[in-house]
């Protein structure tokens, strides 16, 4: 596949997979990507999975058509972009490798060597020329990870943006973009919005026609639709007016409470009301929700003197991302000894510019005609 006359796709689909990473389900597969530029010189941009060593490796020949490639450009060392340089090395023997100091450091760590003979340093400025094509390497440390480098090529103004702008999802798989780019985004990469804002300002010094990420597709339409996601999604602010409502629920009481504010929020004119249930929905797609969101209600029990287990997994998922700019509502529940706000509003202690609603719901196994009072209140507080 042509992305230009001179750059051409050689990535590929997984329908294998999953769960990416070990985690994050994945129903429509995943691509993985990587490009090559073909010009007086060549370079290839990244490797694949490890499960597609020789899909990989006859792209390569099929796009070179009896060509050697001069360089291997490594932009990100996480497995699913990195496992077949040894491949790809062995395969070129004369081809050198190009990429930042500490990709070099865990090129050693996951393959026995750096590549001495062939390792070609670059770092934030460093060009490439190619013939026509100029290469410029900035450096993208943690986003997500601390190697990081992207690479924008002047001549058809292409910014290969490394796992920037990827999403869940295979390529030969239709689906709306924002859903799993955001699912993606604020799963994978979310903790790290100041380092993601950082490379957008350098970004922003370039005419950028094209984007080529590592997961998902090439974007080369409507780019400043994409460039505003990622400045909402990393500067922590509102994507969609509404609320979401994430709960637990043991015997059915805490449920009940959370269906009569969900029907309370709507009666009173609110936008967007989400709910999930942290027992049985798609974890991810839950904080997915709470960061898209300005408004967000947590809703449990107290268990053993604590919180319920999903809401303390979902808690930490937010905190460890970084989760800020919210206005909270609470619902907890106990029999004899409620604690989980106590519990819920210390794990959020650390967040930044929470807010959170006046009105408290605590209901005392079953909710009472003042609880009712109450959730309309906080229903109320929340439009």
């Amino acid at each position: 596949m042509f992305i230009t006359d001179d750059v051409k796709y050689i990535g590929v689909n997984d329908h294998r997979i999953d769960l990416f990473e070990g985690q994050y389900i994945v129903p429509n597969g995943m691509s993985y990507n990587s490009y090559v530029i073909i010009d007086e010189k060549i370079a290839v941009m990244d490797s694949v999975d490890a499960n597609f060593t020789d899909d990989w490796l006859r792209n390569i020949k099929l796009a070179l058509e009896g060509r050697t490639p001069d360089f291997l450009i490594v932009q990100h060392m996480e497995p699913d972009h990195s496992a077949n340089i040894a491949s790809f090395a062995k395969e070129y023997p004369d081809t050198k490798i190009v990429a930042s100091a500490k990709a070099f450091v865990m090129m050693q760590q996951f393959f026995g060597t750096d590549f001495p003979d062939r390792k070609h340093v670059v770092g934030e400025g460093d060009t490439l020329c190619l013939g026509k094509h100029n290469l410029t390497f900035l450096t993208a440390p943690m986003v997500h990870w601390p190697e990081v480098i992207v690479t924008y090529d002047s001549t058809d103004k292409i910014l290969f943006s490394a796992d920037g702008f990827g999403k869940f999802g295979a390529l030969d798989v239709e689906e709306d973009w924002a859903c799993e780019a955001r699912r993606y985004y604020i799963g994978i990469v979310g903790k790290y919005g100041a380092q993601v804002q950082a490379l957008l300002k350098k970004a922003a010094n370039l005419d950028i026609q094209v984007i080529c990420p590592l997961h998902g597709p090439v974007l080369n339409e409507n780019l400043d639709y994409y460039l505003d996601l990622y400045n909402i999604w990393s500067g922590y602010q509102t994507e969609s007016e509404g609320v979401v409502i994430a709960y637990t629920s043991v015997y059915g009481n805490t449920k009940k409470a959370v269906e009569l504010l969900e029907k309370m929020l709507k009666e009173k004119g609110c936008p967007k009301v989400t709910v999930n249930d942290l027992a049985r929905c798609d974890m991810a797609e839950a904080v997915e929700d709470a960061f898209r969101y300005g408004k967000i209600v947590l809703a449990t029990t107290t268990y053993n003197n604590d919180v319920f287990p999903f809401m303390r997994e979902f808690i930490d998922h937010l905190t460890e991302r970084n989760f800020q700019n919210k206005k909270i509502g609470i619902i907890e529940n106990g029999t004899w000894a409620p604690n989980a706000a106590k519990t819920m509003t210390g794990m959020l202690e650390k967040c930044k510019n929470l807010t959170y609603c006046e009105t408290a719901v605590k209901i005392m196994s079953a909710m009472t005609e003042e609880n009712k009072t109450q959730i309309s209140a906080l229903a109320e507080e929340l439009i």
